[in-house]
């Protein structure tokens, strides 16, 4: 009998803030025994390419993706493009802008932990994300590195976390224009972690604004939260989505494969995608 396949729909790479090459992905993503990934790294497509060149005469299906950062009520919300076109001129475009807002996002962090006394080269951060986009996880690392935390958390919990003293937001781009951007490149727009939304009524907010999927399977989702997302998909004839958020060594008790989806869930994805076009 042949195994029954599985996907990890919620990967990053070196592209954003994982650590995992494309190549390591891959071969990371095999040996957790699953027949697709999807890599949506933060506010860019650069790793798409290689990851589906790394993946190239393995038995690995690479769907494309991208995790948008958008502003909703002062708090960040993450909406999953899948299937999009990675090269779409007006993506990129975007994905530009969001680049930039990124890096000057860390100079305001940088600037507010430096006012309660702990000073971090911004080098010492833009370093680890190399070319690819900055965040808040290159700052703890780097605030690790430098004895400034003791642990990725703790920099997360008592500095630069949601609402922490050294948080800053600054995205400027609005849920509904990350939907619109996903499906103006032809992919399949979808709430992240809808846990970390506070406010259920949010979440049907958002549906009336385009979303078509909930990623209901995840780390941090109890039973009792899973239950609550596929009742609110079933209600309103959403998509369900799931995947580990993978980040390699950044987050290492995080693995790959550690939250799977039955590949069926795949081919509605791709069956909802036929139906745009």
């Amino acid at each position: 009998m042949n195994p029954v396949k599985s996907a990890d729909l919620h990967l990053h790479t070196v592209f954003s803030d994982g650590t995992y090459t494309p190549e390591e992905l891959v071969e990371q993503s095999i040996k957790a025994g699953l027949s697709a990934i999807a890599v949506v790294d933060h506010d860019t497509v650069a790793g798409i390419g290689p990851v589906m060149e790394a993946a190239k005469g393995a038995d690995l299906e690479i769907l494309s993706g991208v995790e948008l950062t958008a502003e909703h009520a002062g708090s960040e919300v993450h909406i999953l493009g899948y299937l999009i076109d990675h090269q779409d001129k007006a993506l990129l475009e975007r994905l530009e802008i969001l680049k930039e807002n990124r890096r000057q996002r860390v100079y305001k962090i940088l600037e507010k932990l430096k006012g309660m006394g702990m000073e971090l080269d911004p080098q010492a951060v833009f370093s680890l994300a190399k070319k690819g986009t900055v965040g808040r996880l290159h700052i703890a690392r780097a605030m690790v590195a430098q004895g400034l935390a003791t642990s990725i958390p703790e920099a997360f919990y008592r500095h630069i976390g949601d609402n922490r003293p050294a948080y800053v937001l600054g995205f400027r781009f609005s849920p509904r224009q990350a939907i619109e951007l996903i499906k103006s490149a032809g992919g399949i727009p979808v709430l992240a972690h809808p846990y970390s939304i506070d406010d259920d009524s949010a979440i049907t907010e958002f549906i009336k604004e385009g979303i078509m999927g909930l990623e209901v399977y995840y780390p941090e989702h109890t039973q009792g939260m899973i239950n609550f997302y596929l009742g609110l998909a079933k209600e309103h004839n959403l998509l369900l989505t799931g995947g580990s958020d993978c980040h390699g060594g950044a987050k290492p008790q995080v693995l790959i494969g550690s939250v799977k989806i039955p590949y069926e869930l795949v081919e509605k994805l791709k069956q909802a995608k036929d139906r745009l076009r």
